[in-house]
């Protein structure tokens, strides 16, 4: 009995991944607003009530499971960017990995930060993989106060991501704004 439970288990999982990996190769070749219950059904060969049974929320719940991998990702990427480093090159090789991250993952990035999913940040019952992630910055600037400085730090890498994706800054010159960011919230100004 034991088997059967756990092999219906990873054909549950193993559908699950296939529903998230759909929609996330779907949203970022043509956006979120392209990712339906029946592209995602058509895509993993199932009909819509295998997707709801996996999803009950539809398309809401799928960018929430989406944008909580984002979080782990990124937050894997950002504990592991600074590589022994301190101080403001650390905080320049944490700033790089946010904003590869963002470039890299458009969609996935988008479902985590624009749009609606249920998710509420900076609050008591904000979700953990959110929760590490603010972490993961705060940690790289030493920040042990309120947050504050955190969220000035995450507001400059959001900004610069969605600058960046839009085309309205010049890339060329992304390693001074990842040097200005590091000068600016480094606690020992010198790199």
């Amino acid at each position: 009995m034991a088997d059967r439970t756990t092999a219906r288990q990873q054909r549950n999982d193993e559908r699950r991944r296939r529903i998230l990996a759909a929609a996330r190769e779907r949203a970022d070749a043509d956006g979120w607003a392209a990712v339906t219950t029946r592209h995602l059904s058509d895509a993993i060969g199932y009909t819509q009530p295998v997707l709801y049974g996996h999803f009950p929320g539809g398309k809401s719940e799928i960018m929430l499971a989406v944008a909580l991998e984002g979080f782990v990702d990124l937050t894997r990427r950002c504990r592991a960017a600074p590589g022994g480093k301190r101080g403001r090159p650390a905080i320049e090789a944490v700033a790089v990995a946010y904003l590869d991250f963002g470039s890299e993952h458009p969609a996935v990035y988008e479902a985590m930060f624009q749009q609606p999913i249920d998710a509420r940040f900076a609050q008591d019952d904000t979700r953990s993989e959110l929760r590490a992630g603010f972490e993961a910055l705060a940690d790289v600037l030493g920040d042990d106060g309120g947050g504050t400085v955190t969220e000035v730090f995450w507001s400059a890498l959001h900004g610069l991501s969605l600058l960046e994706r839009a085309g309205r800054v010049r890339p060329e010159h992304r390693s001074h704004r990842v040097a200005e960011l590091g000068a600016r919230f480094a606690t020992d100004p010198t790199p």
